[in-house]
């Protein structure tokens, strides 16, 4: 895959500027893919995520998700349906920024999970209640969460 230029983008908001980002979780059957990133958390340690990233400029929320998904799995899903924002702050450069990540869920259609780019350490199928344990961040853990909803069959 070629490397991503991803050109963050952001909104103004009465409390200040929020980042904003997008990503999926990618099902097939009772699985998940989960991704592992080069870059490591604020204290070093590795992570366990869902795909995710900026969007572009001019993005929409489905069109980062789309790309997002492709870049750092390698695979091409169909977008099915929105499970919902995720909204967080954390702090770069001694400065608090504010994010909200849009999550879609998505339906593995082809490709390998060996063509990842290289901002992704591994890619890997996960059952879906593993992940909703595993994940690093409470809120992915809540979209897997609401994807196992959406599967199941007496919902």
């Amino acid at each position: 895959m070629t490397p991503k230029r991803s050109a963050a983008t952001s909104t103004e908001r009465p409390e200040g500027t929020i980042e904003l980002s997008a990503g999926g979780a990618v099902v097939q059957g009772n699985e998940v893919i989960v991704i592992v990133p080069v870059k490591r958390d604020a204290r070093r340690r590795r992570v366990l995520a869902l795909p995710k990233g900026h969007l572009d400029q001019g993005e929409t929320d489905e069109a980062a998700a789309r790309r997002e998904v492709a870049e750092e799995t390698g695979v091409v899903a169909e977008l099915i349906d929105k499970l919902g924002d995720v909204e967080y702050s954390y702090e770069r450069r001694g400065r608090r920024r504010n994010k909200r990540v849009a999550f879609y869920l998505f339906e593995y259609r082809s490709g390998s999970l060996e063509d990842h780019d290289h901002e992704i350490e591994d890619a890997r199928w996960m059952p879906l209640e593993e992940a909703v344990r595993e994940l690093t961040y409470d809120g992915e853990r809540e979209i897997v969460r609401r994807a196992l909803s959406r599967l199941s069959p007496d919902r």
